[in-house]
């Protein structure tokens, strides 16, 4: 089973405001009295911008997805067999959960400020769940397993 995690569509609010400042343009074109064909460029142009900005918001770009074989982060993919160890970091750009790896320098970073802030702690737990099904652990209940040959 596939799940799939977006970036945060607030991370995109200024696309459609750019195409909103081109639609301003295009209304201050022709108050002015610029000629119709600069009008219609700036306002087709403007119109553009603002559907691909709310294209974007409504299904933004994916983020990571994880598989029962691997994990895709930004395209980057990499199996749960090469990650050693899922956790938080701090990088210049604030938190990131970070999926180290066998080979140190291929650790792989997401920026918790790229999530929806609902959705990390589910992330980081579905993370450790899936790594350490990979891995073959299973979380300890507490209990004590029976003994299959019990002392006399």
């Amino acid at each position: 089973m596939r799940t799939t995690y977006r970036m945060r569509p607030g991370r995109f609010l200024g696309v459609p405001a750019a195409g909103l400042i081109l639609l301003g343009v295009a209304a201050v074109l022709w108050g002015i009295g610029v000629p119709a064909a600069a009008v219609a460029v700036f306002g087709v142009l403007g119109g553009l911008v603002v559907l691909a900005g709310l294209w974007i918001l409504a299904w933004p770009p994916v983020l990571l997805r994880l598989g029962s074989d691997d994990v895709q982060v930004r395209g980057l993919r990499t199996d749960w067999k090469d990650i050693t160890e899922v956790g938080r970091t701090g990088t210049t750009q604030g938190q990131a959960i970070i999926l180290r790896t066998k080979q140190q320098e291929h650790s792989v970073l997401i920026p918790v400020h790229w999530l929806v802030p609902a959705r990390v702690d589910k992330l980081e737990t579905e993370l450790r769940e899936r790594l350490n099904t990979a891995n073959g652990y299973k979380i300890w209940d507490g209990t004590a397993a029976e003994p299959a040959d019990p002392a006399e």
